[in-house]
C-alpha cells in the first residue's frame, strides 16, 4: 500500500519532452505549460561519458591540490579529488592499499561531471547507480561517513543529507511517505551501499521500489565483483543516452507526452521504455507532420537563438544582461523601457526585480549556467521589497532539478547564488563539434 501525494507546493504543471535532431546534435527539450524551460544538446555521433563507470589508471598525483589524474579511456584524462574519506576500488592487478591512491594504480571510477572548457571530466571513486525511483550510493573501499555522500547525476539534487545509509528527496514533504520510504530502503542497506529515494518514489508501489533496488544491487555487485578482473579503460557500466536519461528523470505524475519527429530515435526510446518497465508507453508518440514542423510548433529555433544572446527582455520593458565568464556568471538587471512615465520609481524597481527573479531562474536552467552566479538587482530602499525579491527568487529556483542555492543579498542589491555543475552550458554544447 502506498500513499500518492502532490510532491510540489506550486501549481501543477504539465510537462512534455521533445527529442529531435538538429545540426548534428540530438536535442532533448523539456516543455512546461507550453514554454521551453530546458534544452540538452548532445553530439549524435559521440557517446555520452557522464555517469559511466570505467577501470582507469592513475597517471599522476598532484599533492598540493590533493588530486589524482586518471586515464579512464585511452587518451582521456579525468580529475579525481582525494579530499574524501572514501577511496575507489582497486583492481586485482594492483596491491591493496587502504586509504591510498598511487601512480600506476588501476581503479574503478565514475564520471560525475563533463569536461568544461579547459577543465577535464571529474571522476569519483564512490559509485552511484541511478534508477527511476531510487539511487544506490556506494560507501567506497575505505570506511567513511555516509552523511558526506551526495547525488551527482540522479536528477534529484534536493535530497537531505544521507543518514545511516538512507535519504529522501526534500521535494517529498509528507512525513508519512518519508518515513515509509526510509523504512523500506533501510532493509536493503548494507555497509557497502545505501539508497536515496528520488521524487518519483512517492507515487509508485512498494513492490516496484523493491524491484528497482534489487536490480540496482545486482548491477552494483556485478561491477564490484567482476570489474576487479577487467583490463584498464574497460567500461563497466554505460549510462543511457542523454535523451533516454531525460525520460528516466522525468517527474512521473507530470509528464504528459514524449514527442519525436525521428524514426530511429522513436524506436530507441520505445525499446528503452519497454526494457525498463515503463508502464505508460503510450506517452511516447511519433510527431505527425500534418500538425506542422515540430520545431515551428514549439518555437524551438527561436528559443535557442534567444538563449545564446546576452540580453533577455522582460515582459514590462526591463531586461537582463547575462554574461558567463571563466570564474562566474554575472546577471545585470536593468529597468530599460519600464522606467518611462512612471511616477513611483521604487515600485517600478520592485516590479522589475520580481519579474527578473522569475526570468533569471528560467534562463539559468534553459542555458544550463552553473557555478557561482552574481545577480545585480536594481537597488531598492525598502527592506520588505528586498526580502520579497529574495523569496521570489528562492521559489523560482526551487523548481530547478539541479541543486541551486540562493545565498544572500547585499545592501547594493547584489545577490550571490550557486548552481551545481554537471553538464556543459548550452552554448558550449551547441558549439561542440562545429
Amino acid at each position: 500500500m502506498y500513499v500518492k501525494q502532490d510532491i510540489r507546493k506550486e501549481t501543477f504543471m504539465q510537462e512534455e519532452l521533445l527529442v529531435t535532431r538538429r545540426d548534428g546534435h540530438i536535442l532533448s527539450v523539456r516543455v512546461e505549460d507550453g514554454s521551453i524551460v530546458q534544452i540538452q544538446a548532445d553530439l549524435a555521433d559521440t557517446d555520452n561519458v557522464l555517469g559511466n563507470i570505467y577501470v582507469g589508471k592513475v597517471r599522476n598525483i598532484v599533492k598540493n591540490i590533493n588530486a589524482a589524474f586518471v586515464e579512464f579511456q585511452e587518451g582521456q584524462i579525468g580529475y579525481l579529488s582525494l579530499n574524501t574519506s572514501c577511496y575507489p576500488l582497486h583492481t586485482d592487478g594492483v596491491p591493496h592499499r587502504t586509504g591510498r591512491v598511487c601512480i600506476g594504480d588501476e581503479i574503478i571510477v565514475q564520471v560525475t561531471r563533463e569536461a568544461v572548457r579547459t577543465k577535464p571530466p571529474t571522476l569519483s571513486g564512490k559509485l552511484e547507480l541511478a534508477g527511476r525511483y531510487v539511487v544506490l550510493m556506494a560507501v567506497g573501499e575505505a570506511p567513511c561517513d555516509p552523511r558526506n555522500t551526495s547525488v551527482k547525476e540522479a536528477g534529484d539534487s534536493t535530497q537531505e543529507p544521507v543518514v545511516q545509509g538512507v535519504s529522501v528527496s526534500k521535494k517529498i514533504q509528507e512525513k508519512e511517505v518519508r518515513e515509509r520510504l526510509k523504512q523500506l530502503m533501510s532493509s536493503y542497506c548494507t555497509p557497502e551501499y545505501g539508497f536515496v529515494a528520488r521524487t518519483n518514489s512517492a507515487v509508485v508501489s512498494e513492490a516496484e521500489l523493491c524491484r528497482e533496488m534489487e536490480e540496482l544491487i545486482r548491477q552494483y555487485q556485478e561491477i564490484t565483483r567482476f570489474g576487479k578482473h577487467k583490463a584498464r579503460y574497460q567500461i563497466l557500466r554505460q549510462t543511457p543516452g542523454s535523451y533516454l536519461s531525460q525520460i528516466r528523470d522525468s517527474y512521473q505524475d507530470r509528464l504528459t507526452r514524449i514527442w519525436t519527429d525521428d524514426d530511429l530515435l522513436y524506436q530507441e526510446m520505445q525499446q528503452y521504455m519497454l526494457e525498463n518497465g515503463w508502464q505508460a508507453q503510450d506517452l511516447l508518440e511519433r510527431w505527425n507532420p500534418d500538425r506542422g514542423k515540430l520545431d515551428a510548433v514549439y518555437n524551438l529555433s527561436k528559443t535557442i537563438e534567444h538563449a545564446l544572446m546576452p540580453r533577455v527582455w522582460l515582459k514590462h520593458g526591463g531586461y537582463l544582461v547575462i554574461q558567463p565568464t571563466e570564474a562566474l556568471v554575472s546577471i545585470d538587471v536593468n529597468t530599460g523601457k519600464a522606467i518611462s512615465k512612471k511616477k513611483d520609481i521604487q515600485q517600478t524597481f520592485r516590479n522589475t526585480n520580481l519579474e527578473a527573479a522569475q526570468e533569471t531562474a528560467r534562463q539559468l536552467r534553459l542555458r544550463n549556467l552553473s557555478g557561482m552566479i552574481l545577480i545585480d538587482f536594481i537597488d531598492m530602499k525598502a527592506e520588505a521589497d528586498q526580502q520579497e525579491v529574495m523569496d521570489a527568487l528562492k521559489r523560482a529556483v526551487s523548481r530547478d532539478p539541479v541543486q541551486t542555492t540562493v545565498v544572500d543579498m547585499t545592501k547594493l542589491g547584489l545577490v550571490e547564488m550557486t548552481r551545481k555543475k554537471i553538464r556543459k552550458p548550452l552554448y558550449e554544447q551547441l558549439r561542440t563539434g562545429k
